[in-house]
């Protein structure tokens, strides 16, 4: 099964033969990190840098939750989508645009504390150590690995968290974009693993931006943040693979438009707010 499964006449996006064979599924969780590491990066996890990550990664999640308290959360549009998938612990796919995973991950946190099993897939090169260990320490699950170096064992890996009901965190348009383009692969595991996926999205008043291809945002100390959380979509077993394609567009489609959503509450609740004398 799961052979050859192509979403365009020339590129094949999956060779899933290692995801159902026995020797594969027992060296799930014995894949080395090095091993998925670029090949055109000399970069190593060399003695300094790991006491240098050690020291640093405690004191970036104390900044990032200083940052987190100062926020202030005007709006969860469709809270209750959220509430019900933590009741009912849902096996899902929570997915929002890399440029908003400081607001969308906070709120997954949130379910974590309470009944949510969540895996999410993180570089396996040597900058996505710090990120690894913070989200580790808020109790995911990390899968390290990328599309486009180690594609089908970050697919295995991510088949088996959902298997064993643990809900994948993916950032669609990851590791490198382009920008709010929602990447195929995320409705075929959708498809495979028979798990909705839940769109997320943010804005907030007030924030900085980097200049890296996603043009990440980090809201600014108070700022006034709304948070949408969008229906559940299923990408039935039974798709065609040329049926794979509207559902990806579906999710783009809906990820730009809770987006949307969010700056114009945001845009509302600014205009309401009186001025200062």
């Amino acid at each position: 099964m799961w052979r050859n499964i192509t979403l365009t006449a020339t590129k094949p996006i999956l060779q899933t033969d290692t995801v159902v064979s026995a020797s594969s599924e027992a060296k799930r969780e014995s894949d080395p990190i090095d091993s998925r590491r670029s090949s055109a990066s000399h970069r190593t996890m060399s003695a300094g840098r790991r006491v240098l990550y050690f020291l640093l990664a405690p004191l970036l999640r104390g900044l990032l939750a200083l940052l987190w308290y100062s926020y202030r959360i005007e709006k969860v549009i469709g809270a209750e989508v959220g509430e019900r998938l933590v009741a009912e612990r849902t096996v899902c796919i929570p997915c929002y645009w890399h440029q908003q995973h400081l607001l969308c991950a906070r709120i997954i946190r949130r379910w974590i504390r309470k009944v949510f099993d969540a895996s999410i897939v993180i570089s396996a090169s040597v900058d996505g150590e710090i990120p690894a260990r913070i989200a580790g320490a808020w109790g995911t699950k990390i899968i390290r690995g990328s599309a486009n170096q180690t594609g089908a064992l970050v697919m295995r890996d991510m088949h088996g968290a959902l298997k064993r009901c643990s809900s994948i965190i993916t950032t669609p348009d990851g590791p490198k974009g382009p920008i709010f383009e929602f990447k195929a692969g995320n409705i075929l595991i959708a498809r495979i693993s028979g798990a909705p996926l839940i769109p997320l999205a943010c804005a907030a008043d007030r924030s900085w931006r980097f200049t890296s291809w996603d043009r990440m945002m980090v809201p600014k100390p108070f700022a006034r943040v709304v948070i949408a959380i969008g229906e559940p979509h299923a990408v039935p077993r039974d798709t065609a693979v040329d049926g794979l394609e509207r559902h990806r567009v579906e999710m783009e489609d809906t990820l730009m438009s809770l987006m949307t959503v969010c700056r114009n509450e945001i845009s509302r609740l600014s205009d309401r707010t009186p001025e200062r004398s």
